[in-house]
């Protein structure tokens, strides 16, 4: 035989396997991740969603002072430089500032990516107080029976929210054989994230494990008797004024939302979660989440040691964020590609940022650009001489 046709041989048996291999159900998810390689904030257009409705709207106030800051042209460079879609603040409940770029406004739909861990860690807390969960401290076990052998019985909510469950999810984001690329483009969330096993004892290590939220969501589910995205609307987005329906990725038609990810809603409906726990939970009076919850939620889990450095965890509560910025305590949820809702107290300010990109440095370990964000909304407020509440008094 001719080296030619062996090499036309070998090539088809090849493209023979791969067909194959990739018709079979399990890898079906790698067509889709080949076809569309980079995540992107607009994916809820290539994936099934649920829509999130909303109640009635409570269009946010704007302050007499509303965009009368102009950025600088360093601070602009920065923020085109990682493809800024949005930046907003909001100060004493008005919208102080907002600028958009790229075709996008108040109305445009953008993923959250992992902001959604921090919106799933409210609805944790809304199922508490309506009894649906007794305790965190509640095994995990109680809600899904898959998790009563093999050691899984011994992991609580606590220990997902913390993210300590010392489960087998792989969070790689450059393969595409890890855990997080198949529950990103697959079709069978529940089974990948109920199939885990223990790979360390529960409630030592913080390591980060979108698979950890997800089982969270499963929880509320079974917990609640609803949908994700209609216990999240009937519990919150209906109450906080939303002025649009928000939409949540399926893994399939019908299926389960991505709860790791994949809320989609614009800049000014998102910062209504950071005026919520501005709020310590209340919504015009209503106590939507408990004060002694999400107290605890934005407390980091300092009794934890981060997996990456052996130091304790000062950076992470329950599926919320923490740092402490130029004497300011930060809580704040934060997405793949840079996208964040920061709750600043002290100034009684929301601040929010979506994107298509996040840097790469780090500072003790929080993304560079975080800084950036908090520092600009800090000198807008400072800029138009705006005193907080709490200043004030």
């Amino acid at each position: 035989m001719k080296r030619k046709q062996k090499i036309q041989l070998i090539a088809l048996a090849v493209l023979a396997f791969l067909a194959i291999f990739l018709s079979l159900p399990q890898n079906r998810y790698i067509v889709k991740a080949l076809i569309y390689q980079q995540v992107n904030i607009d994916d809820y257009k290539i994936f099934h969603n649920r829509t999130v409705r909303m109640g009635q709207p409570q269009p946010w106030k704007i302050s007499p002072q509303y965009n009368h800051y102009q950025l600088s042209d360093k601070q602009l460079e920065y923020f085109e430089r990682y493809k800024t879609v949005a930046y907003l603040v909001v100060k004493d409940t008005a919208i102080l500032y907002e600028s958009y770029w790229d075709g996008y406004g108040s109305d445009s739909y953008s993923n959250s990516f992992s902001m959604a861990k921090s919106i799933v860690s409210l609805l944790v807390g809304c199922a508490l107080q309506d009894g649906y969960i007794r305790s965190i401290d509640q095994p995990v076990a109680d809600f899904l029976p898959e998790f009563r052998q093999d050691g899984r019985d011994k992991i609580t909510i606590k220990h997902l929210l913390t993210m300590s469950s010392g489960l087998s999810w792989d969070e790689s984001y450059s393969t595409l054989f890890s855990l997080t690329t198949k529950g990103y483009y697959g079709n069978n969330l529940a089974g990948l994230v109920l199939g885990q096993h223990v790979v360390e004892e529960p409630g030592k290590r913080f390591m980060y494990r979108s698979g950890d939220t997800q089982l969270l969501s499963l929880v509320v589910e079974k917990a609640s008797g609803e949908t994700l995205s209609d216990y999240a609307s009937k519990r919150l987005w209906s109450k906080i004024g939303a002025e649009h329906d928000a939409l949540w990725c399926l893994d399939r038609q019908n299926g389960v939302e991505k709860a790791f990810c994949c809320f989609n809603s614009n800049a000014r409906d998102f910062a209504r979660f950071g005026q919520l726990v501005l709020n310590q939970g209340t919504w015009n009076g209503e106590q939507l989440i408990p004060k002694d919850y999400l107290a605890e939620a934005l407390q980091p889990a300092t009794y934890l040691i981060d997996a990456e450095t052996g130091k304790p965890c000062d950076f992470y509560g329950y599926q919320w964020w923490r740092i402490n910025m130029d004497g300011h305590e930060v809580n704040y949820a934060r997405g793949l590609l840079g996208q964040y809702i920061f709750v600043i107290p002290s100034l009684n300010a929301v601040v929010v940022r979506l994107g298509h990109l996040r840097g790469d440095v780090t500072i003790e370990g929080q993304p560079e650009d975080v800084y950036q964000y908090l520092r600009c909304g800090v000198e807008i407020i400072k800029q138009l001489q705006i005193p907080s509440e709490y200043e004030r008094k």
